[in-house]
Parts: C-alpha cells; sequence; structure tokens
C-alpha cells in the first residue's frame, strides 16, 4: 500500500509461541521489529489508560509481564512517535533507565529498557501524540449520528507501536487486561471480553486470556449500542444503525455454526462485530472477539454479508494461528479466504460458491497482470526486507493463497482437505507459524512422501515462484455463462427486462466487469436507467460500476463518484477508483481536486495509499 523504502533492516528474533498453555519455541527472523525476544519477551500485559478527546491522546501505563531468558540488563520494545515519560520495574516501581534509538520511517524508535536479571515486570508510563498512525479521532460531524465524537485503532501491519509501547511483531503473542477510562457518555470496547451496555463512571475493564500478536490489539470510543443476534453473537453501532446492522448480520450465529462444523470449535468465547465510520480503511479488521466493520457492507438486504465470513474465519487462520512473519502473510489471507468460502458454500449454497470462485480467479489475473507474471510480489512468500511490511498487503496473498488451497483440495479430495485443515488448526493453534513451518506441517500429514501427489499439487512453484502456476484448477458457473450470452446479445435485443435476469449482487458485479470494452456512454446511460446502479445499487455495485463510468467517460456518474470517493475511506476500494482516473491526464487532475476534498476524512494509511497514486 505505501510505496515508501525503509532506511535500514532489523534484527532476529525469535518467537515465543504457546499452544494452549504450551510454550514452544521456533527461530524466526522478522525484519520490522527492534525487539529481540530470544533475550527478553513479553508475555502479559496490564493496560491502565485514559482517552482524551479534548487533546486526542491516550495516556497511561503499560505493564508488562516478561520472560527475562537471558538474564540480562536490557529489554527492547517498539515505539513509534509515543511520548516515553517514566519506566518502572517491578509491583514496587523502581525507577530504571531507557534509552531511545534512531527513529526509522513507519519503525519508529527501538525503546531499550534496563531491567535486572531477575526481573518479571516493567511498567512503561506513555501517552500518545496525533502522529499515531494506529489511531483515527473522528469529530462528531465524521460519524454517522453526528452527535459525539469517536475513536478506533488499526494496528495492522505495524501500526500498534503508535499507540502501545510493545514488542510488535505477529510472532510474539501475550494475553491482556485492560483499564479504559473514557467520557461518561462514550462506550469503550476492545478486541476481548466486552461490555455490553453504558455505565455511570466511563471506566471500562477488558480481558484476553487467549495469546494473541499486537496488531490484534485494538480499541474504539463512541456513542455505541449493543444489540444481540444470539447467544454468543451480537453487534456494536451507533443508535441510528444498531437496528439496520442487526438485521443485515441476522446470519452471523448461523455462519459460526457453519464454520465450527467444518473446522472444529470457535474458542474465542463471543463473536461481535462493531460498526465503524466511514473513515475505516478496510473493509474488516479480524480483531479477536470483536470484528471491526465498514459501514458499507449494510446494504440493507444482506448481499454483502460474505464479508463477514471472511473476518470470522480468521478467528481460524490469523488468530488462532498467526504468520510469524509479514513475509508470511498468504498463511493468514490466502487460508481465510479459503475457510471463507467454505463457510459461504455452506450458508449462500453451491451457486453463489461457484460464482465466487468466478470472481475470485478474476480478481487473480488481472492483479498478476497489473504487477507483471514475473513481479516477485506476486509470489506467495514475499520478501519485504527494507520495505513498509503494509506493501505485503495486496490481493494477491488472499487469492493466489486461496487458489492454491483449491489446488490441494482438488488434488486430495475435499474430505481428506478438511480433515486437515482442521488438524492444521489443532496442531498450531495460538502459535505463530511461517510458511516453512506449514511446508513441514504439509509434507509430513499430507504428501507422506508420495511424489505423485506432491508433483500434482506443485506446492513450491506456488509458493515460491511468481505468477500463476499452469495447474490452477479451473472455474466455471452455469449463473455467468447464462449472462455471458446476456452481455453478447443486449445490444441487439436492448438492456430492457436485463434487471429481472442479473438479480443478485455476484451477478451484478459480473455483468459490470465483463461490459464490452467498446461500449459508449449512450449504452452506459441505457443500462444505468435499467439498473440504477449510479444512485442505487450497494457498495461493492457502485464501486465497481464507477470503475467503466470513469474508464468510458460516463458523465452522469462524475457527481456520485465524488460523492463515493468523499463518503468512504475504503483504502482497496478508493484506490481501485483513484488507480481508473489516474490512467489519463484529464482524469488525475479530478482525482486530484476529488483527493483534497476528501483526504481530511480518510484514515492515515488511505491517505498515503492515494498519495502514492497521484504524485
Amino acid at each position: 500500500m505505501k510505496k515508501l523504502i525503509l532506511a535500514t533492516l532489523f534484527l532476529t528474533i525469535i518467537a515465543c509461541q504457546k499452544k494452549d498453555q504450551t510454550e514452544k519455541t521456533t527461530a524466526v527472523t522478522d525484519e520490522h521489529s527492534y525487539s529481540k525476544p530470544e533475550l527478553a519477551v513479553v508475555k502479559h500485559l496490564d493496560l491502565d489508560i485514559k482517552v482524551d478527546f479534548d487533546t486526542q491522546t491516550i495516556s497511561g501505563k503499560a505493564s508488562w509481564l516478561i520472560d527475562n531468558i537471558s538474564k540480562g540488563n536490557e529489554i527492547i520494545f517498539d515505539e513509534n512517535t509515543l511520548n516515553i515519560t517514566k519506566v518502572t520495574l517491578g509491583d514496587d516501581e523502581k525507577e530504571t533507565k531507557f534509552e531511545l534509538g534512531k527513529d526509522v520511517e513507519f519503525h519508529g524508535k527501538p525503546l531499550h529498557i534496563t531491567i535486572e536479571p531477575n526481573t518479571t515486570k516493567v511498567n512503561i508510563y506513555y501517552s500518545t501524540t496525533k502522529e499515531a498512525i494506529a489511531l483515527q479521532w473522528l469529530t462528531p460531524e465524521q460519524t454517522a449520528d453526528k452527535k459525539k465524537p469517536f475513536l478506533f485503532s488499526q494496528g495492522e501491519s505495524v501500526w500498534s507501536r503508535t499507540w502501545i509501547p510493545c514488542q510488535d511483531s505477529p510472532g510474539i503473542r501475550f494475553t491482556y487486561n485492560a483499564k479504559v477510562t473514557v467520557p461518561k457518555d462514550l462506550l469503550a470496547v476492545m478486541s476481548a471480553v466486552n461490555p455490553q451496555k453504558k455505565n455511570d463512571t466511563g471506566v471500562y475493564t477488558f480481558k484476553q486470556d487467549k495469546a494473541i500478536p499486537s496488531y490484534l490489539m485494538a480499541i474504539a470510543v463512541g456513542d455505541l449500542e449493543f444489540q444481540s443476534i444470539d447467544n454468543r453473537t451480537g453487534v456494536y453501532a451507533e443508535p441510528s444503525l444498531i437496528k439496520k446492522a442487526a438485521w443485515e448480520f441476522a446470519e452471523l450465529g448461523k455462519m459460526v455454526v457453519a464454520a465450527e462444523k467444518l473446522y472444529g470449535p470457535y474458542r474465542w468465547g463471543r463473536y461481535d462485530v462493531l460498526v465503524l465510520p466511514p473513515s475505516f480503511p478496510y473493509g474488516g479488521m479480524e480483531n479477536p472477539n470483536l470484528t471491526f466493520l465498514t459501514p458499507g457492507v449494510i446494504a440493507e438486504d444482506r448481499s454483502l454479508t460474505s464479508l463477514l465470513a471472511h473476518e470470522l474465519g480468521h478467528s481460524w487462520s490469523g488468530n488462532l494461528v498467526t504468520n510469524a512473519t509479514w513475509d508470511d502473510i498468504w498463511l493468514n489471507e490466502g487460508f481465510t479466504t479459503y475457510v471463507e468460502h467454505r463457510i459461504g458454500e455452506a450458508i449462500f449454497g453451491e451457486k453463489e460458491f461457484e460464482m465466487q470462485n468466478v470472481i475470485v480467479r478474476k480478481e487473480l489475473v488481472d492483479n498478476i497482470a497489473e504487477l507483471g507474471n514475473t513481479n516477485p510480489d506476486t509470489r506467495l512468500k514475499v520478501s519485504l526486507t527494507g520495505r513498509n511490511p503494509d506493501d505485503g498487503i495486496s490481493m494477491i496473498p488472499y487469492v493466489k493463497g486461496y487458489a492454491f488451497l483449491r489446488v490441494i483440495e482438488n488434488a486430495v479430495g475435499r474430505e481428506k482437505f478438511d480433515v486437515f485443515i482442521k488438524n492444521y488448526f489443532d496442531a498450531h493453534a495460538f502459535q505463530s507459524i511461517t510458511t516453512e513451518d506449514f511446508i513441514k506441517y504439509y509434507n509430513e500429514n499430507l504428501i507422506k512422501g508420495d511424489k505423485a501427489l506432491a508433483d500434482k499439487i506443485k506446492a513450491e512453484d506456488w509458493i515460491y515462484k511468481p505468477g500463476i502456476p499452469s495447474n490452477i484448477t479451473p472455474v466455471n458457473s452455469v449463473d455467468f455463462d447464462a449472462i455471458d450470452k446476456l452481455q453478447k446479445s443486449w445490444r441487439e435485443t436492448g438492456v430492457k427486462g436485463l434487471s429481472q435476469k442479473i438479480t443478485t449482487t455476484t451477478e451484478k458485479q459480473y455483468f459490470i466487469d465483463h461490459l464490452p470494452t467498446d461500449i459508449t456512454p449512450k449504452e452506459m446511460e441505457a443500462i444505468d436507467t435499467e439498473f440504477n446502479f449510479t444512485k442505487g445499487g450497494n457498495f461493492i455495485i457502485k464501486r465497481q460500476w464507477f470503475i467503466p463510468s470513469i474508464r468510458y467517460k460516463y458523465a452522469a456518474a462524475y457527481p456520485a463518484i465524488e460523492q463515493f470517493l468523499i463518503a468512504t475511506s475504503r483504502t482497496g476500494s478508493v484506490m481501485m477508483l483513484y488507480k481508473e482516473m489516474a490512467k489519463t491526464p484529464e482524469g488525475k487532475a479530478w482525482a486530484k481536486k476529488i483527493f483534497d476534498k476528501a483526504k481530511s476524512g480518510y484514515h492515515a494509511t488511505t491517505v498515503q495509499a492515494v498519495e502514492g497514486i497521484l504524485k
């Protein structure tokens, strides 16, 4: 996403990994953390903070229980733009020395703290600054109800260090408790066990007893209400959205049950979702216990709730079994995309599953074409050495990872592959692993020395080589075949009545994505009149429709495009439109004008991504 280059490389760590209550240690290199956990590593966080909307700061104390493995005299944390005021050791709060190292762009500074051989607790007093990329402070006008301010965090990939001093690597896991003080008219929620209504004090406590990596630390504070869906699922949203959101996500409990039937028990207790204001930069973020979700999912027809299946899937792949470094992000996103589609098939049926497979295949082909077939970033195992780790967060780990897992499923059969994945999750539960750890497990538990099977799957080609291997599984949808026929004939027969034949969100997306390359603005107008894509349509349909509207100069959609780009900060979606605009000089000039109006409402990561396109 952010195409800026790091100045230095970093250090070797050993990720202390945890399966339930059993300790395991695996050597891992994380280029994006200053910490040296082979010497001293964090195990548990007690966080006591105050959220101040007037100064837009979080301040307080982060008390870390540590394992001083080397019995040495130093522990190193990551911090970025924080104001560290004091560090003490132990329950008796003996003050100790600390020193900040050289600042490196996107990585901040190493926080060197002097400890003693028997130190087990380090207390860091600090406050955030307005430069904290992880935190977005919203004015009332930027919320749905426009009455009260809002705060939310976004820690992935290396931004948690901008609001908590931590060992900020996905390979380091810890449990946490938190005490959070907020204005009395607001509710605080975190990636933990959450309150379901406001109290009279504005003080809330949280507990996360499952070991998580730092990027899954999350907080949100706002005028929130809660509505349950079933005994372990529910939704948080602003008052004006709560009933709509609860209706939209009514099948959430069914999704959890469907996932459990496939991959074993949901291990996090409750699964709730939080609907955030439009400036949230992603479709969703899989924070444990509480998925953060874009309001764009609320289409009022439940047509976009498949996104929930993806975030729910992370409860197994990503949160339960985590990539140890950002080079291995396909382990999070490829597996989750596979789980998402299997949950979707169970809930929405085989025809929808087949259509989604075709949609995902087009995303893969388009992304490979954009990046280049020999581009090393089209490998599953990427190398982010010397780069911002957010560069690895493209669609490649999602869609190529999914295609690879479909190849394995096709080679061994779905029943056998389901058993393999379930056992894989069980074997690595609450651990952070590398691609090489996966390959070892795959060879020992699925291939088992069968050279013919290994040659059929070609795992090394998928993981370590760019482009798309030749053994990719074919995809087809009879529903899309019917749309292809309509696509070939509507110019002769007219578009009237097409909206009765092309009805679902997935069908409309496919139809839009395969419009003729020589389509005229007049034909675009006729289609728009039939389907009402510009003024109606849900988030995905609008986004997809606006791409050919820009490409083929359908001027009637321009005001709606501008409104869309100002109203949402969903990074991937706005980038699609800005990229299309930037293909022509006049389009780029138009894009810059819109961006100047929109950027004050964008998340910092979205601003940086768009600036990279328009520079």
